[in-house]
């Protein structure tokens, strides 16, 4: 392993320009975030020697796409009169069905969705033919491989593949923005801070992130975005502002299931990064955030707009899942059309649920109680999960 570059802002900047050959990190409002992350790293996050290289592998990544996007902008202008359109964006607690909604939408060909490579190597590398990302791929192959062989689990708790739809939450992470920070590490005053910040900016960059992906590859033109992450339970009115023709997709499952899996999920992150990562800890931190989350999400919901949202049973998904794609597709004012349903269910072939490794996990051991979680998440299951709530009860 080759010696780390310091987790330092001017380290970081230095060493991503250099990598990059480029200097115009484009607006600079991620400054802000960049610091207060780095902050929080140093004081709270108790890397490993190996998580300190992987975490400024990771940021000197995505500065370097930057780089490369700010400097394609600058010599095609262009991309910035390409017309985005994001038809649904699925806001969802983690392990609700969503990737599962996810996917689906995005294999229809009226649609389009980032494909997990995307997510990792946004930019075009230097010497690449546009058309031609290759490249890319090859890289993003590499790094899914270390992943998985450091991770293994992870294809039980989320199936990942090259060309799979994947979160934009990637793209949040390297603007120092979204939930990935606090999924892969330990810092507290990080996610109290991005509690209360601006994330305007955020989801303004990425609709650009949108054009730059949508302007490399022209099998995209007339298709609409599928969107999703539970990351944008984070800033739902902004989101709501910035893509104000997109529908907002909510599958809902029992938060007694969902959040000790997450739990187990982000300790699986934190651990490769970290020798002192905590279940209890990481599970304490996850209830508490995401039933805050939601809590606001359902106060927010009148003033965005209630006729924006879908609201989409686990249980029902899973039972149906072409019937609750109807559901959205009428959501967005489009039929479900025989090519779209065909591309959904020869998906589904490619892709079937009952393969998939068991995902283990406990709500004890991750310091959560089942009367815990449902007292965060009362006025939730009412709203979402009333009857059949009633009807286990």
């Amino acid at each position: 392993m080759t010696e780390a570059v310091p987790l330092e802002y001017d380290a970081l900047i230095a060493a991503a320009r250099q990598r990059s050959g480029l200097e115009d990190l484009g607006p600079d409002w991620i400054f802000t975030p960049f610091r207060v992350y780095l902050d929080a790293i140093a004081k709270e996050a108790e890397l490993s020697e190996i998580g300190r290289f992987i975490q400024a592998e990771s940021i000197i990544k995505g500065l370097v796409a930057r780089l490369r996007r700010t400097d394609d902008i600058r010599r095609h202008p262009e991309i910035l009169d390409e017309q985005v359109t994001v038809a649904a964006t699925i806001v969802s607690l983690h392990r609700t069905g969503s990737t599962l909604m996810h996917r689906m939408l995005g294999s229809a060909p009226s649609l389009t969705a980032m494909g997990w490579w995307e997510t990792q190597f946004p930019a075009p590398l230097e010497g690449e033919v546009r058309g031609d990302p290759s490249a890319r791929r090859a890289a993003a192959q590499t790094l899914l491989d270390q992943w998985l062989a450091a991770m293994p689990e992870l294809l039980s708790i989320h199936p990942m593949s090259l060309d799979q739809p994947d979160e934009e939450v990637s793209l949040q992470e390297q603007m120092f923005m979204g939930l990935s920070p606090e999924s892969f590490l330990h810092i507290p005053s990080y996610a109290a801070w991005s509690a209360t910040a601006d994330h305007r900016p955020v989801y303004e960059d990425l609709r650009l992130w949108l054009q730059y992906l949508q302007w490399q590859d022209r099998s995209r033109a007339g298709r609409a975005w599928v969107l999703k992450t539970p990351a944008h339970l984070t800033a739902p009115e902004e989101l709501a502002a910035v893509f104000p023709e997109t529908v907002i997709v909510m599958t809902h499952r029992d938060p007694i299931k969902t959040i000790p899996s997450f739990a187990s999920m982000s300790f699986t992150l934190r651990r490769m990064l970290s020798d002192r990562a905590d279940k209890a800890r990481t599970g304490r931190h996850w209830l508490d955030r995401l039933s805050t989350l939601m809590s606001r999400l359902m106060r927010l919901r009148p003033s965005i707009g209630e006729h924006r949202f879908v609201d989409i049973d686990y249980e029902e998904l899973v039972k149906d899942p072409i019937a609750q794609a109807r559901r959205v597709f009428a959501a967005m004012g489009r039929e479900l059309g025989g090519a779209d349903e065909a591309a959904m269910r020869a998906w589904f072939g490619r892709n079937p649920r009952d393969g998939r490794p068991s995902h283990q996990y406990g709500l004890e051991e991750y310091g959560l109680t089942a009367e815990a979680i449902d007292e965060r998440f009362a006025d939730y299951k009412a709203r979402f999960l009333g009857q059949r709530a009633a009807e286990a009860a």
